[in-house]
């Protein structure tokens, strides 16, 4: 523990991220972040009803850990449909946990009139507990509700934030990310088989640069594209240049669409967008990336910048 109370601290003091930091250990700004209940909150609970007691280091940091995370998640959740703090902490723990799962049955299970909001914090607690089952329910229930697109963007994307927090803060587990985004994966490539193969329309190729390997942004621009009666060529994630080149030459598509993430890969922009360039003057280039200063003075021809699916769709 001592270990991993110092590289946080080495962490927290001069920002840059240690591959070594021990998940579960997270500062009580980072518990914020990802439970999206106030640090001031926080504290105020600690203090006047005990809800967490937090390790403290020798220069008095607080620590929490996963348990505690998951714990305060779920705090969050009760708080949102109406549940006094003051009632909450005053429950033992199979009390608490029944509160949680009525709030889960009175939801999913149920069509009630009035629907009650399930958010990316119980998609956490999913995660973090590695239950398939939990997701699949929230998952459904929302699409049943809202509908396919508006669950993907509203519901996975602000979700897909709060790992991104996670992997930014080292604080995640692979084996969570993977499950994970493997069930999202096939969410999205299910809704994809769903839509009727289109004929005709403009043509667009899909692909990830070398280095990157997240695809799910990636296939949720594929169903857009699709469902807006496009020809989609799917290639994939850590796609050479070369092969990009011979793909461009092959199918002469209108347009490509690729996402920089990787910092590595946000790093090299400028020369990729110049190689795609250079591949066919007239091929339309969607680079999903985030907003930079960098890259928007380029102000190249045929060159768009996507910073959301919104974007996308407005683009389509």
């Amino acid at each position: 523990m001592f270990v991993r109370e110092y590289k946080l601290i080495e962490h927290l003091s001069t920002g840059v991220v240690k591959c070594t930091i021990i998940m579960g250990a997270y500062s009580i700004k980072e518990l914020e972040q990802l439970s999206g209940i106030k640090a001031h909150t926080i504290r105020i609970w600690e203090q006047r009803y005990r809800i967490i007691e937090p390790q403290r280091t020798e220069t008095n940091i607080r620590l929490y850990d996963d348990n505690q995370l998951k714990y305060l998640l779920n705090v969050a959740l009760l708080t949102r449909h109406g549940y006094k703090i003051s009632l909450i902490s005053k429950l033992d723990d199979a009390g608490f946990k029944k509160e949680v799962e009525k709030i889960y049955e009175q939801t999913l299970l149920h069509n009630t009139d009035v629907i009650l909001d399930l958010d990316a914090n119980d998609l956490m607690v999913s995660m973090i507990d590695m239950n398939s089952e939990k997701f699949h329910r929230i998952y459904e229930n929302s699409v049943r509700n809202n509908g396919f697109e508006k669950t993907i963007t509203d519901l996975i994307y602000p979700f897909l934030e709060k790992v991104g927090i996670l992997w930014t803060l080292n604080q995640i587990n692979p084996t969570h990310e993977h499950f994970i985004s493997c069930l999202i994966r096939q969410k999205i490539i299910s809704g994809i088989d769903l839509l009727p193969n289109p004929t005709g329309g403009k043509k667009y190729v899909l692909f990830l640069p070398e280095g990157e390997t997240h695809e799910i942004g990636l296939l949720m621009a594929n169903y857009m594209l699709k469902k807006k009666g496009c020809s989609v060529y799917y290639l994939g994630q850590n796609l050479p240049d070369r092969d990009v080149e011979r793909c461009i030459e092959t199918i002469e598509p209108n347009g490509i669409l690729t996402f920089f993430v990787d910092p590595a890969v946000v790093s090299n922009a400028a020369n990729s967008i110049a190689k795609y360039r250079g591949f066919n003057q007239n091929v339309q280039i969607l680079i999903a990336v985030r907003s930079s200063p960098e890259l928007e003075s380029l102000d190249l021809e045929n060159v768009h910048f996507l910073h959301g699916m919104k974007d996308l769709d407005k683009y389509l």
